[in-house]
């Protein structure tokens, strides 16, 4: 049964929660279940085979983004039948914009400024000695009962015939930097290979921190100290998506976020600190001199990545809330919350590199493609009308080398273009772009998230393309928008299907349009247009071709 009323708790029981202002898993679920944005489901739920295709069809399904829904899995099961004491939730941090924002605290269109004053004004975490995140504690021996190690985490299966295993997908790595003591947070897969064996990706294109630590720690001939996050604030789950800075500590920026310190505690058998508020901790160390098969697993780029070498993590230690809540996310194929979580953040990102860092004012908005093509490989440039055509490619090559995975293709539209619209962007690439002015290729680039071809030695290419309006063109042939309006109302009067309008859905002016036409237009809708034929009609010319367009004809001489 599925219901959108049960509660969910804040508090955690044992030892009083330290002070904090920002929500915590359990309030963000409270948050969402009043909004009415929660389904909890109390039947029975296979974890390796049910769980994630079920929510899958919130994203394959044809169910718009602002319907979509976060579910709380309050009796899970595997494919074997055992059940788990740990309830499972999915699609709470970013299954649609309105269940982000709740769990930013700000409006949509604050988002940008929020993560901006994050980023510039980071606040040091507060280190406390209880946290709710240990509750529980196991480790040494007790690790290695049946049911006490990673077996008792109900991970699931996120793409069932193709996974390996099953995978923690929300899970936050932590790690530090062995010459500078800084520590790092990403968001990386881990495969559940044994009771006390987590495998990792750190996905190389990216250069993620944690791989960078791992170099140097393998340099000393040390394993790697880290610990797994599963289930954070969502403000550090937020944080852990974003590329930061490798000298950046993720959970000072998270603190920057939420506008007050994050609460942190020195984890039991590895020397990292940890969020006290996180719901699950796994603590050990990456081996440094090993490495072993990792994969196949469904991926965000929207294949299966095949079976590749990397690291392992050998546990000493899972500490937990009793309350414990696992958190797993619906990545592979996009649109999914995978994406949308980093969409949200990265576009502001990438508008304030380009009008911030590189001085493109006329850089209006910066949208990265997300169905099927995850974000990366395509992105769009909303640009000003009437921007230099050089500060147009300053901006189409400055998107293209911010990010060493992204900028396949790029393109320059004006504001009339929905971006999100491919309908549109193909308009705009047939009516206002030349291929032969107005298209470059950038070579030698990374192949970045995705299925890897061995063709050009394994280099790629970015196309950048300026679809923008260089001169002025006439109106686009709709009517104009009181006339459709108009129109929209008696539709509606009719009780007809609802509509959902596409840009453009009324005409509008690119630029060539001279009053007479304006007048002629007018009359027409008045029912004048005689008036107009007897005008045209002292324009008669015999000394021209067909379709000789007037503009290009000098005035006949009286």
């Amino acid at each position: 049964m599925a219901t959108k009323s049960k509660s969910v708790k804040s508090k955690a029981d044992g030892a009083a929660a330290p002070r904090r202002t920002y929500p915590d898993l359990h309030d963000h679920l409270k948050a969402l279940d009043k909004a009415g944005l929660l389904v909890t489901v109390d039947r029975p739920i296979d974890k390796d085979t049910e769980m994630h295709p079920l929510v899958r069809w919130q994203f394959r399904g044809g169910i718009a983004e602002r319907d979509r829904k976060a579910f709380l899995f309050t009796n899970v099961i595997d494919a074997k039948g055992r059940k788990y004491d740990i309830p499972v939730v999915v699609g709470a941090l970013a299954a649609s914009r309105e269940i982000y924002r709740i769990g930013m605290g700000c409006a949509l269109d604050r988002i940008n400024e929020t993560w901006t004053r994050a980023a510039a004004k980071p606040i040091a975490p507060r280190i406390v000695a209880k946290a709710p995140c240990q509750e529980i504690v196991i480790r040494g021996r007790e690790l290695d009962r049946p049911g006490n190690g990673l077996d008792a985490i109900p991970v699931p299966i996120s793409t069932p015939g193709w996974d390996n295993a099953p995978y923690t997908t929300l899970s936050q790595y932590i790690t530090r930097d062995p010459d500078t003591g800084i520590q790092n947070m990403g968001n990386y897969r881990g495969q559940v290979k044994s009771p006390r064996r987590l495998g990792m990706n750190p996905s190389l294109e990216l250069r993620p921190g944690i791989y960078i630590h791992w170099e140097k720690a393998k340099a000393r001939g040390k394993k790697l100290p880290a610990v797994v996050v599963l289930g954070a604030p969502p403000c550090v789950t937020f944080t852990s998506v974003q590329k930061l800075p490798e000298n950046v500590d993720e959970l000072h920026v998270a603190g920057g976020l939420v506008g007050s310190p994050i609460n942190v505690v020195k984890a039991k058998s590895v020397d990292l600190l940890v969020p006290a508020e996180a719901e699950i901790v796994i603590e050990g160390y990456i081996d440094t001199e090993w490495l072993e098969p990792e994969a196949p697993f469904g991926e965000s780029h929207g294949h299966v990545n095949l079976q590749e070498y990397n690291g392992f993590m050998d546990v000493t230690c899972i500490t937990r809330r009793k309350n414990a809540i696992l958190t797993s996310i619906i990545s592979q194929v996009t649109p999914s919350e995978s994406s949308l979580i980093k969409r949200i953040a990265m576009e502001p990102m990438f508008l304030d590199h380009l009008r911030k860092n590189l001085g493109i004012q006329g850089v209006k908005r910066v949208s990265m493609h997300e169905p099927l093509t995850n974000l990366r490989k395509l992105l769009v440039l909303i640009m000003e009308r009437g921007v230099p055509a050089t500060e147009t490619w300053r901006a189409l090559y400055g998107a293209a080398a911010l990010h060493r995975a992204a900028g396949k293709f790029v393109i320059a539209v004006n504001e009339d273009i929905d971006p999100d619209n491919a309908d549109a962007l193909f308009w705009a690439m047939c009516y206002r772009a030349n291929a032969d002015l107005d298209l470059q290729v950038l070579r030698h680039r990374d192949q970045g998230h995705g299925p890897r071809s061995k063709r050009n030695g394994g280099q790629d290419a970015s196309v950048l393309i300026d679809a923008t309006l260089k001169e002025d063109f006439p109106p686009i042939s709709l009517p104009k928008r009181p006339y459709m309006e108009r129109a929209k109302a008696i539709w509606e009067e009719l009780g007809l299907p609802e509509l959902k309008p596409e840009a453009p859905w009324f005409g509008y002016s690119l630029g060539h349009w001279p009053e007479e036409f304006e007048r002629a237009a007018q009359l027409a809708v008045k029912g004048r247009y005689f008036e107009t034929g007897k005008a045209i009609a002292k324009r008669r010319r015999k000394d021209v071709r067909m379709n000789t367009e007037i503009r290009n004809v000098e005035p006949k001489k009286s």
